[in-house]
């Protein structure tokens, strides 16, 4: 039995071994989540991870176009506009119909609610490219979710994940700009999750550093290359500092997020 000093030290990710009805509670209490915060903006609402997506995980992805691509947890599929000339068609699972429309910048779109233990009403091999961007920290049995993740995706096809590997403060308690229970993943974790359910890591970079964050946002320039670019500079500058749920200022100063491009072998 895990002690909550073993999650938050980052050697087991809470949540991953809940029973079916701990999974139904954590669901409920993070379907409208994301939606309470950003749905009633959709018409101010700006995407602010462009640059981002780009620079860790589009840029890895060959030069194609995807017949069937699947956004997991994508809200209004805006993540999916930098590609948008590459994509012929999208399903979006999302848990709110807050974000549901016919399409986003000339990609069609269609919505498919999620279960609350994470299986997923497609056939096996259905997508040849799936995103997931901050998405799993929201969900407590990551494991399960991946390894669907995995089964629908075509062989050869992509899985881009983005997620907070930082504990992202004590869950326990109410954290503002925060939802009831999200939480990070520890990156080794993630990755031994991708591997597990045969998934080949393709790329692996740090990213959101807290310093960098700060100050172009305050610029105005965060969501460009140049501040990714630095971004990516100082959070691999201090990866030797990686901790999951610093004890210190100095802990602090580390990547907050991880980016990884997956790929099923043939």
């Amino acid at each position: 039995m895990f002690t909550i000093d073993t999650f938050l030290s980052g050697k087991a990710l809470y949540g991953d071994d809940f029973n079916e009805s701990q999974i139904a509670e954590w669901f409920d209490d993070e379907k409208e989540g994301f939606a309470g915060i950003y749905a009633n903006d959709e018409v101010t609402y700006i995407y602010g991870y462009h640059a981002l997506n780009k620079f860790h995980g589009f840029n890895y992805l060959p030069k194609k176009s995807f017949k069937k691509v699947l956004g997991f947890g994508s809200a209004f599929g805006e993540e999916l506009l930098p590609i948008k000339n590459l994509i012929e068609s999208a399903t979006i699972v999302d848990p709110s119909d807050a974000f549901v429309q016919d399409s986003v910048n000339g990609i069609p779109l269609s919505y498919v609610k999620p279960l609350p233990d994470g299986s997923l009403p497609f056939d096996n091999n259905t997508f040849d490219l799936m995103t997931c961007f901050g998405v799993l920290h929201h969900i407590p049995n990551v494991s399960s979710v991946v390894s669907e993740l995995a089964r629908v995706l075509q062989p050869e096809g992509y899985l881009l994940i983005r997620e907070p590997i930082v504990s992202m403060g004590d869950w326990r308690e109410p954290r503002r700009g925060l939802t009831k229970r999200e939480r990070g993943i520890p990156l080794h974790i993630l990755q031994t999750i991708a591997k597990t359910n045969g998934l080949e890591i393709v790329k692996n970079s740090l990213c959101d550093f807290p310093v960098t964050e700060k100050v172009f946002l305050k610029l105005g320039i965060y969501n460009t290359y140049f501040a990714t670019l630095i971004d990516y500079w100082f959070a691999n500058i201090f990866a030797w500092n990686l901790n999951y749920h610093p004890k210190n200022t100095l802990q602090r100063f580390r990547a907050r997020s991880a980016f990884l491009v997956l790929r099923k072998p043939k």
